[in-house]
């Protein structure tokens, strides 16, 4: 008896799904968004990092192997975890930096950090969106190996429940 819904002929294609607060790969850091009133201030979220991998499955029958990519995800979210993460390449604050301190100005308003307190990403702006793109660009710079991967979607929650994804076809 097949079970209903399910075809005669097996499909060599699926995905596998990391859920970022269930698997503990969750960050906290504080960042401004300056287009926005309410996120022009200084303020913090407790992130979670999701993903779905979608491709063939091997021999094994395995797509991508769970350890390395929770690995990866994870070496990603320590190492923006307790920062002020800093958009570099937001054209409407002004960034200043010198050995000991980060400067930033926008709307009349002045942020003075320590250095070693925040990170510089390469993004215009520190929206869920935009870490998530940051997030996915990361992984792919560090994934070996991705020859039967055919799309990654990277999700980023700003909080439990609300979040942005962003997906690459490879």
């Amino acid at each position: 008896m097949r079970a209903k819904g399910v075809s005669r002929e097996m499909t060599n294609e699926g995905y596998i799904q990391i859920d970022g607060w269930k698997a503990n790969i969750r960050f906290s850091a504080a960042h401004i968004i300056p287009e926005y009133e309410k996120c022009g201030r200084l303020h913090g979220h407790s992130y979670a990092i999701h993903a779905r991998f979608y491709g063939k499955k091997d021999e094994k029958g395995i797509i991508v192997d769970f350890s390395i990519v929770k690995n990866i995800l994870k070496q990603i979210a320590d190492c923006l975890d307790h920062f002020i993460l800093i958009p570099g390449k937001n054209s409407s604050i002004d960034l200043k930096q010198d050995e000991d301190r980060i400067s930033i100005t926008f709307h009349q308003k002045t942020y003075v950090l320590p250095n070693q307190d925040c990170i510089i990403l390469p993004i215009q702006s520190t929206s869920a969106e935009n870490l998530a793109e940051f997030v996915l660009e990361s992984f792919l710079e560090q994934l070996e190996n991705i020859d039967q991967l055919v799309r990654i979607e990277i999700g980023v929650d700003e909080g439990y429940g609300q979040g942005a994804y962003v997906s690459k076809d490879l």
